[in-house]
C-alpha cells in the first residue's frame, strides 16, 4: 500500500509543516502524517506570528526557505515593526494573522510539493531495529517504512485538558490526545516529563464596544517577513488594547480553589513569560491592571482572541470576570480558555542536529523537546527536516553556530542546558544580537542552505547576491564621496548636530547620531538620484552596516574568539571519568550530555573554567 519513504514527519503543526517542506525540498520523498488533514498549520493560540526574537526567527527560516514567513505575507490582516525606538539589533516584526487563511495557505503550499504525500491517522508508535528507526506504526496497525522520522507531536501526547474541576483527554479543543509513543520511548530508555500551556477564551467581536478600548494600528507602510515578493498588505484590520481592574481580580480570585493549577491537579510546569491569568494576579497581587490585548482571528469572522487573558479556572469565573473588563460588558463566549498537560522529552537526549542520540535517524522538533511559541517550533522543524535528509545520504549535519543565527542560540540553548519549563527565545539569549538581526537573515544563512542543495534557493541566492553587491556599492560612494557644509548643515541643525566646517566623506556625517540616509538624500540632490537605483531594503541594510560598522566588527571579533572553541572536537568515545582533574559535576554532566566540542561544553550549567582548561590540555591544546 505504502513505498518507503525517505522522511515520514509525524504532526502537521508549525514544526511538521516546515520539517516536511524542508526535506521535500532537500530532495527527500516526504510523508505527513496528521490525526486531522483539517487542522494542518492551526494556530492553536494566538493568530500571530513573530514579535521581539520571534520575528527574526521566522526571517531565519524563511531564509533557509521555509515558508512560515511567506505564508504570513499572504494571510495577515496587521503588520508592526516593534522597537523601533531602539538600536537596529532589536528591530522585531510580528504579524496578526487571518487564522483560517493562515492554514489553508500552508495546506496548498503543502500540497503543491509533489514530493510530499499525506497520510491522516493517529502514529501510536516508531518501527526500531537495532537501534536504527525504519518507520511508523498507526493505531490501525499499518506499518509504514522509512529511512528517518521526525516526530513533532506537539501538546498531543498524553494531552489532558483542564477547565476549572474539569479535566478530560485532549491535544487540542476538540481534538483527541495522542497516545502511545510516550510509552515506547520511555522503554527504549527516553526520559519523558510534563509541560503546561494555556490559551485564552475565544469571543465574539460583534458583543464588544471597542469604544472603551485604546486602538492599535498597524504600521503606516507594511513590510513582510519574507525576502520573496510576497504581496504588500492593504487594509489593515486594528488590534485594540484595554485592561483588567480590581473588580476582574476579585471575581478571579473566587475561582482559585477551583484552579486546577493551585490545586496541584497540574503537575507540568508552565510558560514564566506567558502566565495565565489566575498566575497573574497571584504573583503581582500588587498590581491593579494588566494589559489585554483584542486581537481579530481574521477578516471574515467575528472571533475574537483575548492575548493576557489564559486561564484555567471555570468557564462560569472567567465569562462574569470579562464582563467587567473595559468594553466587555455584553461580552458572549464561544469556549472558555484552558489549560493542558503534554508530554515532553527533555531535549538534551538529542545532538544539535535534532537526531536523538539513543535511536539513529530519529529526530525531534517543536513542543515535544520543551519549547513554546509557533516560530521556535517552525526553526526546529525546518532543521530536523535538512537533517534527517541529510543523515539518510550519511552527510554531515547542519549546525548553526549562536552567531550565526536565533535558530542556532535556541538549539545550542536546547541541547547544552535543557529547560524544565516550556523555552521561548528572546534577544537576551543571544550573545551576538547585532550580527544577528532581522534584516540580514538571508545574507547570514541562505547561502548555508544554498550550498547544502535546497532545491527553492536559487532564485533567492542571485537576490543575495545583487543585495551584497549593491550594498558594496553604496559604501564605496559614501567612503569616497565628499559633502560640503553648505548642502549639509541646515539638516544637521534640524537635528541640532553640530555643524561641519570643511567638506567630509559622507560616511562621516552617517556615522552621527540622529542621521538618516533618508535625511542627507532630502538635503543633497546628487546623493538621493544616486540612492535612487536601489531599493529600501538594501539602503537599510547599507545603512545599519555603516552605522554601527564598530559595534558589528566587535562582535564579530568576539564571535571569532569563541568559534575557536567550537573548533576544538569532543570525540564521542571520551572517558570523562577518567580525567580526575575535572571536577565531579562536570564528569557526571559531560558524560551524561556529550558535548560536540568544546565551546558547547563551556556552555553547560556546572562546568566550571578550569575544567574546560583541564579538557583543552587533554585536547592537545
Amino acid at each position: 500500500m505504502f513505498p518507503e519513504y525517505d522522511v515520514i514527519v509525524v504532526g502537521a503543526g508549525h514544526a511538521g509543516c516546515e520539517a516536511a517542506v524542508a526535506a521535500a525540498n532537500m530532495g527527500s520523498k516526504v510523508l505527513l502524517i496528521t490525526m486531522n488533514m483539517q487542522t494542518i498549520a492551526q494556530m492553536s493560540c494566538n493568530p500571530a506570528m513573530g514579535g521581539v526574537a520571534k520575528g527574526q526567527i521566522v526571517r531565519e527560516v524563511d531564509a533557509m526557505g521555509g515558508y512560515s514567513g511567506i505564508v504570513t505575507d499572504h494571510t495577515m490582516i496587521q503588520f508592526r515593526m516593534l522597537n523601533l525606538s531602539k538600536g537596529p539589533a532589536m528591530w522585531s516584526p510580528r504579524a496578526q494573522s487571518d487564522r483560517m487563511a493562515f492554514a489553508l495557505k500552508w495546506r496548498k503550499m503543502l500540497e503543491d510539493n509533489h514530493s510530499i504525500d499525506f497520510w491522516q491517522e493517529m502514529v501510536s508508535s516508531i518501527i526500531v531495529k537495532n537501534g536504527v528507526v525504519k518507520g511508523v506504526r498507526t493505531s490501525m496497525g499499518i506499518e509504514i517504512m522509512s529511512k528517518a522520522v521526525v516526530l513533532t507531536n506537539g501538546t498531543f501526547l498524553n494531552g489532558v485538558i483542564h477547565i476549572g474541576e474539569k479535566r478530560f483527554g485532549g491535544g487540542r479543543a476538540g481534538e483527541k490526545s495522542a497516545t502511545g509513543i510516550t510509552e515506547q520511548l520511555t522503554e527504549l530508555g527516553f526520559e519523558a516529563g510534563r509541560m503546561k500551556t494555556g490559551t485564552p477564551a475565544r469571543i465574539d467581536g460583534r458583543s464588544l464596544d471597542y469604544s472603551a478600548m485604546e486602538v492599535q494600528h498597524g504600521d503606516e507602510n507594511p513590510t513582510g517577513f519574507s525576502f520573496t515578493d510576497t504581496p504588500r498588505l492593504e487594509n489593515q484590520i486594528p488590534c485594540h488594547i484595554t485592561y483588567t481592574n480590581e473588580k476582574v481580580h476579585e471575581i478571579l480570585r473566587t475561582g482559585f480553589e477551583f484552579s486546577p493549577m493551585f490545586a496541584g491537579r497540574i503537575q507540568g510546569r508552565g510558560p514564566r513569560y506567558c502566565p495565565s491569568i489566575e498566575d497573574k494576579i497571584d504573583r503581582f497581587a500588587d498590581k491593579e491592571r494588566h494589559q489585554l490585548f483584542i486581537e481579530p482571528e481574521g477578516r471574515d469572522t467575528c472571533e475574537i482572541y483575548v492575548n493576557g487573558f489564559s486561564s484555567s479556572l471555570p468557564e462560569d469565573v472567567q465569562y462574569k470576570a470579562m464582563t467587567y473588563i473595559p468594553g466587555f460588558k455584553n461580552v458572549k463566549m464561544f469556549r472558555p480558555g484552558y489549560a493542558i498537560e503534554y508530554d515532553y522529552f527533555p531535549p538534551t537526549q538529542l545532538q544539535m542536529s535534532l537526531e536523538t542520540r539513543l535511536v539513529k535517524n530519529l529526530f525531534f522538533a517543536g513542543q515535544i523537546n520543551g519549547t513554546t511559541g509557533y516560530e521556535e517550533a517552525a526553526c526546529q522543524g525546518l532543521i530536523a527536516g535538512v537533517n534527517a535528509h541529510l543523515a539518510i545520504h550519511d552527510l554531515e549535519p547542519l549546525v548553526l553556530a549562536r552567531s550565526e543565527a536565533y535558530a542556532g542560540v535556541l538549539i545550542d540553548d536546547l541541547v547544552t542546558k535543557g529547560t524544565e519549563e516550556p523555552y521561548r527565545m528572546f534577544t537576551s539569549r543571544a550573545e551576538y544580537r547585532i550580527l544577528l538581526r532581522q534584516d540580514n537573515a538571508d545574507i547570514r544563512l541562505t547561502p548555508l542552505l544554498h550550498k547544502l542543495g535546497m532545491h527553492n534557493l536559487d532564485e533567492r541566492m542571485a537576490r543575495v547576491e545583487e543585495k551584497l553587491k549593491n550594498i558594496s556599492l553604496i559604501r564605496k560612494h559614501f567612503t569616497e564621496t565628499g559633502v560640503s557644509p553648505d548642502l549639509m548643515n541646515g539638516y544637521l541643525r534640524e537635528l541640532g548636530s553640530a555643524p561641519l566646517n570643511q567638506q567630509v566623506k559622507l560616511a562621516s556625517v552617517l556615522s552621527r547620531p540622529m542621521v538618516s540616509m533618508h535625511g542627507m538624500m532630502d538635503a543633497v540632490p546628487a546623493l538621493k538620484h544616486y540612492l535612487s537605483a536601489f531599493d529600501d531594503e538594501t539602503l537599510n541594510l547599507a545603512e545599519i552596516e555603516m552605522k554601527y560598522e564598530g559595534y558589528i566588527q566587535k562582535e564579530r571579533e568576539m564571535a571569532e574568539k569563541m568559534s575557536r572553541l567550537e573548533d576544538v572536537r569532543l570525540l564521542d568515545s571520551f572517558d570523562y571519568h577518567k580525567i580526575s582533574s575535572l571536577s565531579f559535576e562536570a564528569r557526571e554532566k559531560l558524560s551524561r550530555l556529550r558535548p560536540r566540542t568544546i565551546g558547547q561544553a563551556s556552555r553547560i550549567s556546572g562546568v566550571t573554567p578550569s575544567d574546560i582548561s583541564v579538557l583543552l590540555i587533554h585536547t592537545g591544546r
